[in-house]
């Protein structure tokens, strides 16, 4: 409490103007505080209090956030806040957590059941799998779909932390840059005119390269790890949960498969509310709700419905499925879509707003774009922000005009900004929408998952070598 006192005049300091406008070229980054003391609290609960943690993460989550609304209310008065929540729930939340939702229902009524020896050839083969499949049903699909199987694999394993941890960078991240279908910032980019052709094709060589480079890699520590003497834990083949009742065999066999089916509908809701544009909505507090938009989130949440309805029982029981990943993301994410918007707003606002000293790097003195700083500005800004209004932000800068940034001079600052945006949201675990999902499954089945700050020295460690490398093929050498 001591602090959130401390904290209010410097949030109080930009203007004291009774109800004035919320413009992002007039706010200072310090609104941006309660934003970071949420990603920091997530970052350090787990690691020095992760008993309070645990079970007071939401009310954690609330304190920061109501740091933020009172002294925004404060300031731009009542209308404004509640047009900031509403557009932050309707605009952003919602559309998130009824995807997250439906993905995580549907996939959760699949259940892989058999003799899976998470061996280092079949687990590089489920990640190259699900690497194939993020471009196809998107990232948050191919994780959801894709990571019980997987960990049902390595149950009997010593080290599987690292397989968690390339599933994030491969199948919830990179994978998804082969096609618009695949992660929110290309989506939006085909919405903006660019092909669906333009990224399949030039997308294919930096998400080619990466997936090669990561599943070598991944392939070698696995198989490091695979032959020390006490990798293989005793296995236990007599299922846990007393509702499992299938027969335990040696070949794989998949139950709930109508939920594939389930999951093609997903997909089709979500290029739907893309490419339907009615031009008619329902105004909630000052935020549109489009009509298409609407439209998809009822129907991600029946066919949530539907599957649950449809699935025996003791299919989600041999998955061990509950609803606590997802609420525990639901509430984090809830504190972060509100306190964000300051920090969205003030990029949004560009050379006019505080980030303006580093949004001018991405250009030199002739006002030619500098695609390295593309690159990395993009990504880094996508590693801890949303994705998708960063990679709208940087398209704009480099002059929102798909023909001229597909076909023109500015070709390679389309790809700089196309691969920062996808590639580097697995930098951290908040740096896109099924990272944390992941991690939540994954410690819910016993995976001792490193901290924040532990994942970025895994992440750091292996993807910036590799960026650096994609900075060098692609933006210094243009060798492809």
């Amino acid at each position: 409490m001591r602090l959130q006192t401390a904290l209010l005049p410097l949030l109080l300091a930009p203007v004291w103007a009774n109800a004035a406008g919320f413009n992002g070229a007039e706010l200072s980054l310090m609104w941006g505080i309660p934003f970071a003391l949420i990603l920091l609290s997530i970052a350090t609960g787990p690691l020095f209090f992760a008993h309070t943690w645990h079970h007071h993460f939401g009310k954690i989550t609330a304190g920061w956030t109501l740091l933020f609304l009172l002294p925004f209310t404060l300031i731009f008065g009542l209308s404004e806040s509640i047009h900031l929540i509403a557009h932050a729930l309707v605009g952003e939340y919602i559309p998130f957590i009824a995807l997250l939702f439906a993905l995580y229902t549907i996939s959760g009524g699949i259940l892989v059941w058999g003799n899976l020896q998470g061996s280092p050839k079949l687990n590089t083969a489920i990640l190259a799998i699900g690497t194939m499949l993020a471009s196809i049903m998107g990232t948050t699909g191919a994780a959801m779909l894709m990571i019980r199987p997987l960990l049902k694999a390595n149950d009997n394993r010593k080290h599987k932390v690292h397989v968690v941890v390339f599933f994030i960078f491969l199948v919830a991240n990179i994978g998804g840059g082969l096609t618009p279908l695949g992660d929110p910032p290309l989506f939006l980019g085909f919405l903006k005119g660019v092909d669906f052709g333009w990224t399949v094709i030039h997308m294919f060589p930096p998400v080619l390269i990466s997936s090669l480079i990561l599943l070598s890699v991944f392939y070698w520590l696995d198989s490091k790890y695979f032959k020390q003497p006490d990798e293989i834990l005793p296995h236990d083949p007599t299922p846990t949960n007393a509702h499992v009742d299938f027969e335990y065999v040696d070949r794989v066999k998949i139950y709930g498969k109508i939920n594939f089916l389930l999951l093609a509908g997903v997909v089709g809701a979500v290029l739907l509310s893309g490419l339907w544009k009615p031009n008619v909505g329902i105004n909630l507090l000052g935020t549109m709700y489009e009509l298409q938009n609407l439209v998809r989130d009822i129907i991600l949440i029946s066919l949530a419905i539907i599957s649950m309805k449809i699935t025996p029982n003791q299919v989600r029981a041999g998955n061990e499925f509950n609803f606590d990943p997802i609420m525990e993301v639901g509430k984090l994410f809830l504190g972060i879509f509100i306190t964000i918007s300051p920090v969205l707003a003030i990029l949004q606002a560009g050379e006019k707003g505080a980030f303006a000293n580093l949004i001018a790097l991405v250009h030199n003195n002739a006002g030619e774009p500098i695609n390295t700083m593309y690159f990395w500005m993009s990504g880094v800004l996508s590693a801890f922000l949303d994705n998708a209004p960063t990679y709208l932000v940087f398209f704009n800068m480099a002059g929102g005009d798909p023909h001229e940034l597909m076909r023109g001079n500015l070709f390679h600052t389309l790809l700089a900004v196309s691969m920062g945006s996808v590639f580097m949201g697995a930098l951290s675990y908040i740096g896109n929408a099924p990272n944390f999902m992941v991690k939540a499954i994954a410690e819910q089945r016993k995976v001792n998952m490193p901290s924040f700050f532990g994942y970025m020295k895994w992440s750091f460690g292996i993807l910036v070598p590799l960026f650096i490398l994609h900075t060098f093929i692609f933006f210094v050498f243009q060798w492809l």
